[in-house]
């Protein structure tokens, strides 16, 4: 039955709206469009016809008619707000800003309106403007699932995690069959380091939507931190089988693959990443991690270079490369100091002229605050070094505030915690925060544990937030950077400086040395494994070993070593590492140097007990070159095995020869690569003083300065009260 005739425009335009409601645009357009014809300022018609184009996509029109509309009536709030939703489809953001907020003007309390504002100020990067109007829009209506939402993922993209989460947390409330709420907020909470609640949150969303390859990467991401490396692998497979092109989630796989030394394995899921996207950065980083793993060295730099070309601004990548360096036999003392010094240029220079004067009371014999910077204060070998430090620390003269980067906590962790007097968790936090916290915390002597190690906070150090800046036990080796005017080394790590006493300082044009007496001091924390009788003994043969990190091995090194195996009948090898190519490739090395590959052992990482265990098979240590062992080789000796080492000019080649030297066996260290075989093979060839070694080791160990706790503490306290005094001095000055 057709509708009976409309007698007039108000009857018309009723009739109009109805079907605009019902969604009957083009009916209504047609009755917009009459009622214009008879009437051609009715505000409303050009206001909802303005709304139908807006709604049909045509843009332009639907901004000229609402303009219309809003000259005759500049007070509709409605019409403002609409002409905002056009402006903004149209990609002019501004305007549709100035649009929004001129309907508020008119209508405050429009909690729609709140909300598109908000989207509109996000997409130009005004997030604390956005925030602000979702918060007003949830204001005025507290049950908005949608103003939720949107402010959780602006607050998480300002780095704002934890009201992120509680702003997702309000929205699941509202809406808890909402896929997109649960994967956010598992996402924010993997971000926050919630892993397990991420988890149960992430598998929920996976209920709802089990298709979202998000959701299955992001899950993998939460296990993989919890160290459930299979579920964590299969989830990231899950993601792939949804989205083989999702970078993000080879990269992942790769890691969880080289968490588990699977480096191959790593190294292909890289590639996988980097086909899907050639320019990723990170993917690339990680496959030079991996292939230093394998030993590979220039590949690992190059793809450390590469890295840097597409992100030049990264410092942690251009730190990979300075430390990398250090392990590679073609390095020379100047090329390591010219990449530190491009490191400093690029990072570190321009802070120079931005830091202000410090306010530190200038006492020289006042009790000063230490400020320790690492992400290592954990089962670490530099975490293992550090701790007797601050266990013996003189607690009326320093007090010692720990930042730390860790982010999984273990036992040692918890004992850090308990020997500072402050205790910052730094692992999230930027590096300008950083350096702006250690300097409202007025410490007055900050001390870099890391150098260019990974995890370090080298940048937060560039910008002087403490008056006096130290490095000391990440590696003995200068980071290069100005800021950090002074490193505590020893006095056989700095070649030339033999002859010094206690204290005695050594300049150089970057720096100022303290040299002490050892750069070590060892706790076997507690492993309780016991020394054994010398294997050969039993075995009939020489086993030599060497357990370092196998990124130490280079050919001119395994080189050497075959000459020593060839030269001790039926000698035997153990190496630590993962089975891989890298494994295949040394047998074969070796084989070419004419050792039986059979003669060749690989054993595997493991924790700290049964790898301490390891040293009852060995007779002999093979100290690596040019990067000495530190830890291990003191690990080494300790259950009775000794290290054959090879001296160099720069620091970590001289490892060997600190440890050694303050064991009072200095015949064990070698200055050229032949004296090093001979050493070996000799001592091999020498059961009565290997058997002697073993039986003592332990207890020169105990009686050095090595195990001195309390020597090494006052030693580093006295080169910290006399940097203080420097500083004290040049203000006098």
């Amino acid at each position: 039955m057709p509708s009976p005739p409309l007698r007039t425009v108000p009857e018309a335009f009723a009739l109009a709206l109805q079907l605009h409601q019902a969604g009957r645009l083009a009916e209504a357009e047609t009755l917009y469009r009459q009622i214009l014809a008879v009437e051609p300022n009715h505000a409303n018609a050009l206001h909802f016809l303005g709304v139908v184009a807006h709604q049909v996509g045509q843009q332009e029109t639907a901004i000229d008619l609402i303009r219309r509309a809003i000259a005759l009536d500049p007070a509709n709030a409605v019409a403002h707000s609409n002409l905002g939703y056009a402006y903004h489809a149209q990609g002019r953001t501004e305007e549709a800003i100035a649009e929004f907020r001129r309907a508020l003007e008119l209508n405050p309390g429009d909690a729609l309106v709140y909300y598109n504002l908000g989207n509109a100020l996000g997409e130009c990067s005004r997030r604390d403007e956005a925030i602000a109007a979702y918060e007003q829009a949830l204001r005025y209506r507290p049950n908005y699932p949608a103003a939720c939402f949107n402010l959780a993922n602006t607050l998480r993209n300002h780095g704002r995690l934890d009201r992120a989460i509680a702003a997702y947390r309000q929205a699941w409330r509202l809406v808890p069959g909402d896929a997109d709420v649960a994967i956010n907020l598992g996402n924010a909470l993997v971000e926050q380091r919630e892993f397990s609640e991420a988890t149960a949150v992430l598998r929920h969303a996976l209920q709802l939507r089990p298709d979202s390859a998000i959701a299955h990467y992001n899950l993998g991401n939460a296990l993989r931190a919890q160290g459930l490396l299979d579920e964590a692998m299969l989830a990231f497979r899950r993601a792939l089988e949804m989205d083989p092109h999702l970078s993000e989630a080879w990269h992942n796989l790769g890691n969880a693959f080289r968490d588990r030394g699977q480096f191959d394995e790593a190294i292909a899921s890289y590639q996988q990443a980097l086909a899907s996207k050639c320019d990723y950065a990170a993917a690339i980083v990680s496959l030079g991690n991996a292939c230093k793993d394998q030993g590979r060295l220039d590949e690992a730099m190059n793809a450390f270079r590469r890295a840097l070309q597409l992100q030049p601004e990264d410092a942690g990548t251009h730190s990979n490369l300075v430390y990398s360096l250090e392990f590679h036999p073609a390095s020379e003392t100047g090329i390591i100091t010219r990449e530190q010094e491009r490191w400093n240029e690029r990072f570190a220079a321009s802070w120079k002229q931005k830091v202000p004067a410090h306010a530190n009371d200038r006492s020289g014999t006042r009790r000063l605050r230490i400020g320790y910077v690492s992400s290592d204060f954990k089962d670490h070998v530099i975490g293992r070094n550090v701790l007797p430090l601050l266990q013996c620390h003189d607690r009326a003269g320093f007090e010692v505030v720990c930042y730390s980067g860790v982010e999984t906590a273990d036992e040692l962790t918890a004992e850090f915690r308990r020997q500072a007097d402050e205790w910052h968790a730094t692992a999230d936090v930027p590096d300008e925060a950083l350096a702006n916290a250690i300097r409202r915390d007025r410490i007055d002597i900050l001390v870099d544990l890391t150098q260019h190690l990974a995890g370090n906070r080298l940048p937060a150090f560039a910008r002087e937030p403490a008056p006096v800046q130290v490095s000391f036990a990440g590696y003995p080796q200068t980071s290069g950077v100005a800021a950090i005017p002074y490193r505590i080394s020893d006095r056989w790590l700095e070649k030339g400086g033999l002859e010094n006493s206690e204290g005695m300082v050594k300049a150089t044009a970057r720096e100022q040395v303290f040299l002490i007496d050892s750069f070590w001091c060892y706790d076997p924390c507690g492993a309780g494994v016991q020394t054994n009788a010398l294997p050969a003994e039993n075995a009939g043969m020489i086993t030599f070993g060497c357990l370092n990190n196998f990124c130490k091995v280079n050919d001119p090194l395994l080189k050497l070593w075959a000459r020593g195996l060839k030269a001790v009948k039926n000698s035997r090898l153990i190496l630590l590492s993962h089975e891989g190519s890298q494994t295949q490739r040394t047998r074969q090395f070796l084989e070419g140097e004419g050792v039986d590959p059979a003669h060749i052992e690989f054993v595997a990482p493991r924790s700290r007990k049964p790898y301490l265990e390891l040293y009852h098979r060995l007779d002999i240590a093979l100290d690596p070159f040019p990067y000495n062992g530190h830890s291990t080789s003191l690990d080494a000796l300790w259950m009775g095995v000794p290290v054959v080492s090879l001296c160099g000019d720069r620091p970590v080649s001289r490892a060997g020869l600190s440890q050694l030297s303050n064991l009072g066996l200095p015949e064990l260290v070698a200055s050229t690569k032949d004296r090093y075989v001979d050493i070996a093979t000799g001592l091999a060839n020498d059961i009565p003083r290997l058997k002697e070694l073993r039986a003592t080791l332990r207890q020169r160990m105990e009686k050095s300065v090595l195990m001195d706790a309390s020597h090494f503490t006052r030693q580093i306290e006295n080169c910290y009260r006399t940097m203080w005094r420097q500083w004290c001095a040049d203000w006098k000055a």
